[in-house]
């Protein structure tokens, strides 16, 4: 009897896992679970240009059915993973199916934490493809919205809400909500562009009631001031979706905890895959996870290598990367960035929406950067972070890069 691999989960990270399994030869059995009723789509755009309308259903799509039998897996949608019997092998199901598996990856997700302030209705979430839909109809309708979390999700809905035309408050407890990834200079810049696009910032304050109705809702601060709205939208992180894992013994700590193989914690034939699995980053040798669609394909490819080469196995040990559209900015981050002690800026005399901040650790070793609106500064840049370099080097690439230079 050929071996069975079921994935829990049908994101970007389950279906580029069971993509990367194929793709590598794997021949036995796939079968994924998804929570969801929607075949596997993509959940970054929701927040950016689905959400405006510039991109349509179709453009989600991760797979097409053509694909899907192509790949020859199959697909339960709209049914839930109950429960996990690790010494079994067997993966129970909230219908009352008990699956067994050869090798299973969990790919279940985060999903949006939830809003600890109350409304009766328009208060919004935005994770899933029935969220955005929910929240686009009522952008459409709507004149004024508060977004309460300045991150990037945040930041991506109130562009979404400056597009159609709505008056536009941010509210986050940070002083300056992006400083914690880039650096409070640099995140002083993208306060700066809120401004520019005529959103209001009241950062350094944080929400003590969210009350009425849709079309009268108001926002209380804590500093007194009230704030009055159609719609709220919270964006104040995520949460690993790792319940259905509670009874199956394996460690659960912000996540499904995994060697740096992506392996579960004492398994050898359970992996964790995406936004759910919280690995042994050897580079930063501690526990780290990562929720950006870039580092979720390129784990489902290090899984899908070990799965099929068991005697063979790799380290998934990535560079971190991540892009945010917002207005007419497009961000792009690679590297440690939070975890720098120094970083420099430099910016394009000829382009003031373009610029590029280069990060260093303790050491002076170049471990970071962030571009605006300069994708070529970012592919060189990103390449440099693979090995060992002093800042001065990505310094002198990108000054090489400034109009009248060579390059």
């Amino acid at each position: 009897m050929g071996s069975r691999t079921v994935v829990v989960g049908a994101s970007v990270g389950g279906t580029k896992t069971v993509q990367a399994l194929r793709s590598q030869g794997y021949a036995g059995e796939l079968l994924v679970v998804e929570a969801e009723p929607h075949l596997p789509y993509d959940k970054p755009p929701l927040s950016k240009g689905y959400l405006t309308g510039t991109l349509g259903r179709d453009r989600l799509n991760l797979v097409s059915d053509a694909e899907i039998k192509d790949l020859a897996v199959g697909v339960k949608l709209g049914v839930r993973a109950k429960s996990l019997d690790v010494a079994a092998n067997e993966l129970a199901l909230e219908d009352g199916e008990r699956i067994a598996f050869d090798n299973l990856i969990v790919a279940s997700g985060v999903r949006a934490r939830p809003s600890p302030w109350q409304a009766k209705d328009g208060v919004h979430l935005l994770r899933t493809l029935d969220d955005a839909e929910m929240l686009k109809k009522n952008l459409q309708n709507s004149r004024s919205v508060v977004v309460v979390g300045g991150g990037f999700i945040g930041a991506e809905v109130a562009a979404a809400a400056r597009h159609f035309g709505l008056d536009v408050s941010i509210v986050d407890p940070l002083e300056v909500p992006i400083g914690r990834v880039l650096g409070d200079p640099v995140g002083k810049l993208f306060t700066r562009l809120h401004h520019l696009n005529d959103v209001a910032t009241h950062f350094g304050n944080g929400v003590e009631a969210i009350t009425g109705t849709k079309g009268n809702l108001t926002v209380e601060l804590t500093d007194g001031k009230l704030l009055s709205c159609d719609l709220v939208v919270v964006g104040i992180g995520a949460v690993p979706n790792t319940e259905w894992l509670a009874s199956s013994g394996l460690l659960i700590e912000n996540g499904l905890v995994c060697d740096e193989y992506c392996r579960a914690d004492g398994q050898a034939n359970i992996f964790g895959v995406g936004d759910v699995a919280r690995w042994y980053h050897p580079r930063q040798r501690e526990l780290v996870r990562v929720e950006h669609w870039t580092n979720a394909v390129e784990q489902a490819a290090c899984v899908a290598h070990n799965i099929t080469n068991p005697k063979d196995l790799t380290r998934y040990a990535p560079v971190p990367y991540v892009w945010s559209d917002q207005y007419d900015w497009k961000i792009q981050i690679a590297g440690e960035t939070a975890r720098a002690s120094d970083y420099v800026v430099v910016e394009d005399p000829s382009n003031e929406n373009r610029f590029a901040a280069v990060y260093a650790d303790h050491s002076g070793l170049f471990c970071g950067v962030a571009t605006v609106n300069w994708p070529r500064a970012m592919i060189q840049c990103r390449r440099l972070l693979d090995s060992e370099n002093a800042i001065s080097i990505p310094l002198n690439l990108l000054n090489d890069l400034l109009p009248g230079r060579p390059g």
